[in-house]
């Protein structure tokens, strides 16, 4: 271990280019202050999810249970880069902070365990129960590498494990797969749900270029339903990862069917990313409103418009007295997730976000807005009502308080100017911009001189874009800062932008500027307050 950290603060040093052998002192100096805090460390989320090391991706299996929230994830633990997949296992009481435990699914002989879905059998539909405890069930992908080396399309197939200690240990189905390969190459990611409408366990798998939905009793046998996607929606890239469930529509009795749906390539801004349609389910069949009949591939229904946001999914057995749908996401993009600049440890989740559903003019849409777990542990640093603003001015600076694990909020109202642009700064020259292009109508991130970007062209070689689909002549900002990512909340949540960055030091400063006189109002910074502490698993 000691090795590779030598390594890993060289290579940072090397990055920020202090390399002549005449700046020894200086060079010394740096790679302490890199040392005390680990290496990569620096660029570790505060409370975001993150391993303690090795390989994550996609969220999996997440369910509540008797005042827990469980997240597994796909893990490779021998190393940094995607390999042999796993059920990595993690568990908290917020969404917020969490406690690593250890693997719960791994590989056997029939296959990598790829992602999937988890749900508490209450009435032990299964008979997996023993009478007292009712059994959680997770239903996974297995992928056969030796079927797909053979050059064979069928290696992917469904399988379940039970758990009776509340997924602390599992046992797995003897008589998996419980669907087998019909000969599709990409079939995988089953997310099930109690229909509670129809009586049914209710699967949507995803294949290249639709979703398939099946419809069982017992967990165990399986019947085939539909399919739905095939004309509709963004097609450039493989459809994975899908959510499927109904939802009220805000301020009304109606109920309408939200299917999520995550795909690779074909992402809004390139790479990864997650759209989404809303409809009418009838036990069998999912049919889209008629306003999302035949969506273009570049169209305006996105869970999330960020490069950094994928293969998100809802927790089930959410508590009728709650009633949210809760969601977690991939923050990274198959683009560089490999490559970006930490090595003892891959990839984090986005906060936990509560998913609404509003009729908008003609069309359905899907707000989201962070949990309200979060709001714990917010304290108020900074808070004014109303700011004149002429062309610029500096919000937070050096003497505010630590801006890697902030929240910012503000309102713009009476929008005229061309462009409004916010900026994140440091001493090292390092800056994130994003905004707002009024005359365009579009959000946009720029990481371009946010700090490390070499790692990968695709990482800061163009700029993110979101269309605004508000009216409103008042826009509202909501920044979640947290080290080395931002999440973006704008009108109350209307739309989403997330990403990912490394600047060389942390942002110190935060700015706004126009091309002319605007106001700010409402303007509030807060910090959140804990201890960060991924050095023993929790986050």
């Amino acid at each position: 271990m000691k090795k590779i950290k030598i390594i890993i603060i060289l290579s940072v040093i090397g990055m920020l280019s202090i390399s002549s052998c005449k700046n020894n002192e200086k060079q010394e100096s740096e790679a302490t202050e890199i040392d005390e805090v680990s290496g990569d460390e620096i660029f570790r989320p505060n409370f975001h999810f993150t391993p303690k090391e090795n390989w994550m991706n996609d969220p999996n299996g997440m369910f509540y249970l008797n005042g827990t929230y469980h997240l597994f994830f796909q893990y490779y633990p021998e190393g940094n880069v995607w390999g042999p997949m796993h059920w990595g296992h993690a568990t908290s009481k917020d969404m917020v902070t969490w406690e690593e435990l250890p693997i719960a699914l791994e590989p056997d002989e029939l296959g990598y365990i790829f992602s999937g879905s988890a749900v508490v059998d209450v009435d032990n539909t299964s008979g997996f129960g023993d009478g007292t405890t009712p059994p959680v069930v997770a239903i996974f992908t297995y992928h056969d590498p030796k079927g797909e080396a053979e050059g064979r399309i069928d290696y992917q197939s469904q399988a379940i494990a039970y758990s009776l200690d509340e997924g602390k240990t599992w046992t797995k189905y003897e008589a998996n797969p419980v669907i087998a390969n019909p000969d599709i190459k990409d079939f995988r990611d089953p997310k099930v749900i109690w229909d509670e409408q129809h009586q049914q366990w209710l699967m949507a798998l995803a294949t290249v270029d639709r979703n398939l939905f099946y419809g069982s009793p017992n967990l165990k046998d399986w019947e085939l339903l539909s399919e739905f996607g095939e004309s509709t929606g963004a097609h450039d890239g493989v459809w994975e990862c899908p959510d499927f469930f109904p939802m009220q529509v805000e301020n009304s009795e109606e109920i309408k069917w939200v299917l999520i749906q995550s795909l690779n390539p074909g992402g809004y801004n390139g790479g990864s990313g997650t759209q989404y349609f809303v409809g009418d389910f009838d036990g069998k069949e999912f049919k889209v409103d008629p306003s999302m009949e035949n969506l273009p591939e570049k169209h305006d229904h996105w869970i999330d418009y960020g490069k950094d946001n994928y293969a998100g999914v809802t927790w089930s057995n959410i508590p009728e007295s709650d009633g949210r749908k809760l969601f977690m996401g991939w923050m990274s993009n198959w683009l560089y997730a490999q490559e970006v600049p930490t090595e003892t440890w891959r990839s984090a989740m986005t906060i936990a976000r509560e998913l609404s559903l509003k009729k908008v003019d003609d069309t359905y849409r899907i707000f989201s807005m962070p949990a309200e777990e979060l709001d714990i542990y917010k304290e108020n640093i900074f808070q004014k009502e109303k700011l004149l603003v002429s062309s610029s001015a500096e919000i937070a600076s050096e003497a505010e308080k630590d801006l890697s694990r902030a929240e910012l909020k503000l309102k713009i109202p009476n929008l005229k100017q061309t462009n409004y642009e916010f900026s994140l700064s440091n001493s090292e020259g390092d800056n994130l911009k994003f905004g707002y292009n009024h005359s365009e109508k579009q959000f946009y991130i720029n990481r371009e001189e946010s700090g490390i970007t070499d790692f990968n062209d695709e990482f800061a070689g163009t700029v993110s874009y979101a269309p605004r689909t508000s009216t409103s002549e008042t826009l509202s900002v909501l920044m979640i800062l947290d080290r080395t990512s931002i999440e973006l909340f704008y009108d109350d949540g209307a739309t989403l932008m997330t990403e990912i960055f490394f600047p060389k030091k942390p942002y110190t400063s935060f700015s706004v500027k126009s091309e002319g006189d605007f106001e700010l109002k409402n303007i509030e910074i807060n910090q959140f307050n804990f201890e960060n502490s991924d050095t023993d698993g929790k986050n």
